[in-house]
């Protein structure tokens, strides 16, 4: 019989400030345990405050059938605490109160008929033991601020950045110096025209390219879809799934948004090629999922105490070797387009409908006049045979909603060169 114990403490802070005005600060504080039993294999979970003994015999009690589940249980020990640069539990509440104002302050601009700041904290401690003798401990904070900016032209437009990663206070201090941008964009925006619509060539940005690789491409990667038969790369592993020098990366390691040391069943995280040169290497796993199909595992993660389940973390396109001017110079005609509102994607097809928060036309490899709401559709597989990638990477943080749980992911990559299907209203 396999057991797992897991112990989650969390705080989270949030303070919101709305066209100059404060709204009731969010503070939350949370203390679970939660129980997991494996016995002759299937799964008996409960959480609540029980002592070791009552806890994992009421889970076992709940083992009632016989299932064919098996799990990795390589056992691991350790401590991590997350060093932030500046502790946000060191900084008085009226400071935090003071740059809220201050970025406030730089998005009022002439249009702009709408500011929205918010400020979250949050600080997560986790301790997870399992039968296998592992016993795991981490510490992660994770902070920043979300900025938004509604205009009025010839439409009414918004524009928002999130800026959040592990870290503390100097996160949040970052946003300052976006205030202004975040308002001119929506200014700008407010005042563009609909895109052309068909098939044209498409340079994504970062932002964009980085919520391409998450939903259109990490999603299908993720184990347990494979098992469900709901994924495009089912029985896929060695096979050739994008342009060749194409690298996917999924690595919980970095210090991003979805860092994390360990995952919710005690795994070591540790960097993973998804995509290596073009070929699929491996699917994102859970214990039990690496036991089916083979691989590592380190991606169960869980939104408090429910049940992990396979999930990414940091997932990116690595860089590739073409500057800016290049690629508008390949694309000649088209648009490049700039982060994303939302879509949908359906990871046993490949096939994607994002929404973009703007753009500008490429006419005769240059930059011409903004656009907006527009949107992007394709085929995952399809585009990543025919992909160019930029040099830079940089990463957008967000939160992954899965099977009702949400936990903080990054997505990442570099600007790309596309051919897909464009859309306006």
């Amino acid at each position: 019989m396999y057991y797992e114990i897991r112990e989650v403490e969390s705080y989270t802070l949030q303070l919101s400030l709305e066209n100059g005005k404060f709204e009731k600060p969010r503070l939350s504080r949370f203390s679970g345990k939660s129980f997991r039993v494996l016995k002759n294999g299937f799964w008996g979970y409960v959480a609540g405050d029980y002592s070791v003994k009552e806890g994992l015999e009421r889970a076992e009690r709940l083992a009632i059938h016989e299932g064919n589940s098996e799990i990795d249980d390589c056992p691991f020990n350790g401590k991590v605490v997350f060093r932030a640069e500046k502790d946000f539990e060191d900084v008085d509440l009226e400071e935090k109160v003071q740059l809220l104002r201050d970025v406030d302050e730089r998005l009022k601009r002439e249009g702009v008929v709408s500011r929205r700041v918010v400020y979250i904290e949050s600080l997560k401690r986790v301790r997870i033991e399992n039968s296998s003798g592992g016993e795991v401990f981490c510490q992660v904070p994770r902070c920043g601020a979300v900025l938004q900016a509604f205009a009025k032209g010839k439409s009414l437009q918004f524009y928002s950045e999130r800026h959040m990663k592990a870290g503390g206070y100097e996160i949040a201090l970052s946003a300052l110096n976006s205030a202004e941008k975040v308002s001119e964009i929506a200014v700008r925006l407010s005042n563009a025209d609909p895109p052309p619509s068909g098939r044209m060539n498409v340079i994504m940005n970062p932002s964009l390219t980085g919520v391409f690789i998450h939903e259109a491409f990490g999603h299908a990667a993720e184990a347990d879809h494979v098992l469900q038969n709901s994924s495009v790369l089912k029985d896929r592993i060695g096979s050739t799934v994008a342009e060749e020098g194409v690298n996917v990366v999924d690595d919980p390691a970095l210090p991003e948004f979805g860092y994390f040391p360990f995952d919710d069943e005690g795994y070591r995280a540790e960097k993973k090629m998804i995509i290596e040169n073009g070929v699929l290497k491996s699917f994102l796993n859970s214990r039990e999922t690496a036991k089916r199909v083979g691989g590592v595992a380190g991606n169960g993660r869980a939104d408090g105490i429910e049940i992990p389940i396979v999930r990414m973390s940091n997932t990116y396109i690595e860089a590739g070797d073409h500057s800016f001017d290049e690629l508008l110079e390949e694309a000649k005609n088209g648009v490049v387009l700039y982060g994303s509102r939302g879509g949908e994607t359906n990871p046993a097809t490949g096939y994607f409908h994002f929404n973009a928060q703007y753009g500008y036309l490429i006419e005769h490899g240059g930059i011409k006049d903004m656009i907006r709401d527009v949107s992007l559709s394709g085929n995952t597989l399809e585009i990543l045979k025919e992909i160019r990638l930029g040099r830079d990477v940089s990463f957008s943080p967000g939160f992954c909603g899965k099977a009702g749980q949400l936990v903080p992911v990054s997505d990442g990559g570099p600007f790309a060169l596309v051919r897909a299907f464009v859309g306006g209203k």
